[in-house]
């Protein structure tokens, strides 16, 4: 069982910044791909960053030069650092691990309960 835990979600006014962090902890092995999500209700849920083990980042390409990732390998942590941020940024926000429980195991995907962004114009 593993359990992704995230914080730093809230409300800033446009051009503000928020720093989102996940925490996955429980039984783990290791950790491949971790990444942010996001879901506005009714719609289906988008990419927003991901970052692989070996550090490789891939960004949605509305959130480019504005949102970084960043990854703690030690800690099974990531973070995302949004500036500049817009209206149309109001989502909620889940954080994604593919996690292997043991050596022998397969890797498998755990979501974070998510964390709501709003960003007021």
């Amino acid at each position: 069982q593993v359990q992704l835990v995230e914080s730093g979600g809230g409300l800033v006014q446009a051009g503000g910044s928020l720093r989102l962090s996940c925490a996955a902890s429980g039984i783990i092995n290791r950790i491949n791909d971790m990444g942010w999500y996001r879901q506005a209700p009714g719609k289906q849920r988008e990419l927003v960053a991901v970052v692989t083990s070996d550090g490789r980042t891939t960004y949605a390409n509305s959130v480019k030069g504005r949102f970084t990732i960043s990854r703690d390998n030690a800690k099974n942590t990531i973070n995302l650092q949004m500036n500049s941020l817009e209206p149309e940024d109001t989502d909620v926000y889940y954080c994604k691990a593919g996690v292997r429980n043991t050596p022998w195991g397969q890797f498998r995907d755990y979501w974070g309960q998510g964390t709501q962004v709003t960003v007021s114009s």
